[in-house]
């Protein structure tokens, strides 16, 4: 599998982008997916995972009620609504894909396929 991630761009705080990532397999319906972000001089962080059948949505507290990650098989893309956002959200966003468990769903090292990056900025 092979993902490429797009949609980042420069947005004013409050405003909102949505995020893509395209992969090149159909089998990719059978993975988990992830997004994570990492800012100048951080570690690379969790942003919101989604199952394979997007059942079940996973965000860490910083995004709760910001962020919606979404899935269309049909079109072997997964999405990250982002909204409400603010000058700390500023990062690169990287999609990623997994075949572990659910319960795993935070931890970087469990996916296995990365997205290039795109660069979402978020002015004052």
């Amino acid at each position: 599998v092979q993902l490429q991630a797009s949609g980042g761009g420069l947005v004013q705080a409050g405003g909102s982008l949505r995020l893509s990532c395209a992969a090149s397999v159909r089998t990719y319906n059978h993975y988990m997916m992830g997004w994570f972000c990492q800012a100048p001089g951080k570690e690379r962080e969790f942003v919101a995972a989604l199952s394979w059948n997007g059942g079940s949505t996973s965000y860490p507290d910083s995004v709760k009620g910001r962020f919606t990650v979404t899935r269309d098989n049909a079109k072997n893309t997964v999405y990250l609504q982002m909204n409400s956002l603010k000058p700390e959200d500023t990062a690169v966003y990287y999609c990623a894909s997994s075949t572990s468990i659910w319960g795993l769903r935070g931890r970087e090292a469990v996916y296995g396929t990365w997205g290039q990056g795109t660069q979402v900025t978020v002015s004052s």
